[in-house]
């Protein structure tokens, strides 16, 4: 068996390999590196049927480099101080290879969801809410929550209302957090978003020829074969898209409580609805059960998205993975031995740093419209409407023939939010994977798409501490 090493430390061996590619000051690295602040607390909590239960939980400040610092909280009976602070590590990390001016940030609350009622996990929430507002680890310009693993819409908008109970007349308190529900000030498209961002960051990777042609491989994402782990938020909208969009076959798909498979393709639509009426993936019609749900990560694909948990992938089973390209939907699902394994034998990985960077940019759009007070997408799609109208008026009236209605209705409808918001993140995921290949080029040997990421966040984190004229 492989012996234990801490998330917090898997993270921090990927930063001190990026760390020794560059020239900067040992001391200002060594700041960058720690986490800047934990906050560990236990609350009672009053069960249905009246027992006094204590629940720990924690939210941990990476970096404070830009405020507000951001990243989500989960609910997880695995859920510990390493873990948060790992995860806190990891945004700071994604949020400067993406361009969003926040710090890292993570929470967790050590808990089974499955094994409390909508009223326990209302208390919980709200409680949390409160204790971090007590000792001020949450507000629009401060720290600003976000779901993660096992929370959702439901508990951001508790969150949002608990605040903002908390502080009457703050003009800009729908801002500190952000996956609300849109009528609680949320942004179309945040469900989606990270899934989505998946889905750009492969495509992004599949054109380059170059690295397809090395891996056996044609360039783009129709026809690839795709093994997903992990069929919540992200993997089921990574599998959706990849499979509706992109033109992916996706062949197998696995939960916690069972995995199936078909060669011809799984319609996921359809799989999503399956499990949603019978509360498992076993026995959706076509598909034949799989049954040990881990063995996908080793059947062989031309992608596999590990989009569950955080060391699904290690030296004890790295040897039998077969996939071609790793994409890393999940924060830190693959340990660091385990990646160099994979990375000397040719594997394509898809660092989670970059590829699930897609609910943090949307975020930022949330936060950014809470702050503005104003829907994306209002002040332009008349005014657009109208000028596309002249446009197509005026190219008729100069070919004298006139354009489908059909046509006309696409070109007049203007940019809706959620529009403007998938537009947005894809032209972020874009970018991002051009600096990080950018940077890899210049490194040459040295770097892997992980190390160049990581150096990419360094040189934009070391920036912004000089830019305060901290370390001169």
């Amino acid at each position: 068996m492989t012996a234990h090493i801490s998330f917090f430390e898997q993270v921090n061996r990927s930063f001190d390999k990026a760390a020794a590619l560059t020239d900067y000051d040992p001391t200002l690295l060594g700041q960058i590196r720690a986490c800047s602040s934990v906050y560990r607390m236990s609350f009672p909590l009053r069960r249905d049927d009246g027992r006094i239960e204590v629940i720990e939980a924690w939210r941990a400040e990476h970096s404070r480099h830009k405020t507000p610092t951001k990243g989500g909280f989960r609910y997880s009976h695995t859920v510990d101080e390493d873990e948060v602070m790992a995860l806190a590590a990891l945004m700071t990390y994604k949020c400067a290879i993406v361009n969003v001016p926040f710090g890292g940030a993570k929470g967790g609350v050590k808990i089974n969801r499955r094994d409390y009622s909508d009223g326990e996990l209302e208390r919980i929430t709200r409680r949390y809410a409160f204790e971090l507002a007590e000792k001020n680890f949450i507000g629009p310009g401060v720290d600003v929550p976000a779901p993660d693993f096992g929370t959702g819409e439901k508990e951001m908008a508790w969150i949002s209302d608990t605040y903002q109970a908390l502080t009457p007349g703050k003009l800009d308190a729908a801002a500190c957090v952000t996956g609300k529900p849109v009528a609680q000030g949320g942004v179309r498209g945040r469900k989606e978003a990270t899934g989505l961002g998946v889905y750009f960051g492969i495509c992004e990777a599949c054109a380059v020829e170059e690295d397809m042609t090395a891996r056996g491989l044609s360039a783009g994402v129709e026809g690839k074969t795709v093994v997903v782990q992990g069929f919540g938020n992200v993997g089921y909208h990574a599998a959706k898209f990849l499979q509706q969009r992109g033109g992916a076959k996706v062949v197998a798909v696995a939960e916690w409580n069972g995995a199936v498979q078909d060669p011809s393709g799984l319609d996921i639509d359809a799989l999503d609805a399956y499990r949603q009426e019978h509360g498992t993936l076993i026995g959706f019609p076509g598909s034949t059960a799989i049954e040990q749900p881990e063995s996908v990560l080793e059947m062989e694909c031309d992608i596999l998205v590990p989009a569950a948990l955080e060391n699904q992938i290690t030296m004890d089973n790295a040897s039998r993975v077969r996939a071609k390209i790793i994409a890393e939907a999940a924060n830190g699902p693959l340990t660091a031995d385990a990646s160099e394994h994979l990375l000397g034998r040719g594997v394509l990985i898809l660092p989670d740093t970059f590829l699930n960077a897609g609910g943090v940019v949307v975020s930022y759009f949330e936060w950014v419209k809470n702050l503005a007070h104003v829907r994306f997408g209002r002040l332009q799609k008349r005014w657009q409407s109208q000028a596309y109208h002249g446009l197509l008026k005026a190219v008729e009236d100069m070919t004298g023939a006139s354009f489908p209605k059909d046509v006309i209705q696409t070109f007049l409808r203007g940019p809706d939010e959620i529009d403007l918001v998938f537009s947005g993140l894809e032209e972020t995921m874009a970018a991002a994977y051009s600096e990080i290949r950018q940077v890899k080029g210049r490194l040459g040997d040295r770097a892997d798409l992980r190390t160049a990421a990581f150096v990419v966040a360094l040189d934009k984190i070391v920036t912004s501490y000089e830019d305060l004229g901290i370390f001169p």
